[in-house]
């Protein structure tokens, strides 16, 4: 109890809270927009020798460059924009989280949350382009839907799939409207609104393009399973 409220660590400017883990599960992640290369640099440094791994978020190129030929073991992925020093170890759960998304156009916010999750070692199961404009394609992957013990519904444009998913199983589903779509989408707003009116009960909405933040309930809800309350 002791060890869960001992102060942050300082580096490059920034209070480090290397026992986040200890309080809820998982450690503290970078998020890179704005901050230096070399201020990304170090703070990696910093988690990963803590928690030997660590993650920073929405990193463009130029940054990953400059991070990676300070710490070559580190990899970037473009599409996710995320930069990846190892990976915590594998859950010894059986359970899966699938991640259903609309179409290509939501590639990039679906790359963010099964990078985010494979770091936090699960197992993820992507099903890709069943966006309802063809529902035949989602309904033959039910007993892939079925099967997972949370979802993450990725959807632009009219962001109706996540209601359509919410209405064929029982398990947590958490919506993630992309800021994919023509004019009147509203840069997102208008499949946040979908998801936020579902009719589908229980749907959890996170805010639009927040794949990191997806991936952590889903994180989080898994972890409650396998470890139960007293």
């Amino acid at each position: 109890e002791r060890l869960k409220d001992l102060p942050f660590e300082e580096a490059a400017g920034a209070l480090v809270d290397v026992h986040r883990e200890l309080r809820q599960g998982f450690p503290e992640v970078v998020f890179g927009a704005g901050k230096t290369a070399d201020q990304i640099t170090t703070i990696l440094r910093r988690l990963h020798e803590s928690h030997g791994a660590a993650l920073a978020t929405r990193i463009e190129a130029d940054a990953a460059r400059q991070v990676i030929d300070a710490i070559p073991e580190a990899t970037h992925d473009p599409v996710a924009r995320l930069l990846r020093w190892d990976r915590l170890p594998n859950r010894s759960s059986e359970r899966t989280i699938a991640l259903v998304s609309a179409g290509s156009c939501d590639e990039p916010v679906a790359s963010e949350i099964a990078g985010t999750l494979e770091f936090l070692g699960h197992t993820v199961n992507q099903i890709r382009d069943v966006g309802v404009a063809g529902l035949h394609r989602l309904l033959a992957k039910l007993n892939d839907l079925r099967s997972a013990s949370v979802l993450i519904v990725v959807a632009g444009m009219d962001g109706a799939l996540p209601s359509v998913v919410g209405g064929l199983v029982p398990q947590p589903v958490i919506a993630v409207p992309t800021s994919v779509g023509y004019g009147a989408s509203l840069g997102g707003i208008s499949a946040l609104l979908t998801m936020l009116n579902s009719c589908a009960s229980g749907l959890t909405v996170v805010n639009i393009d927040n794949g990191f933040g997806a991936a952590i309930a889903a994180h989080r809800i898994v972890a409650s399973m396998d470890c139960p309350h007293p």
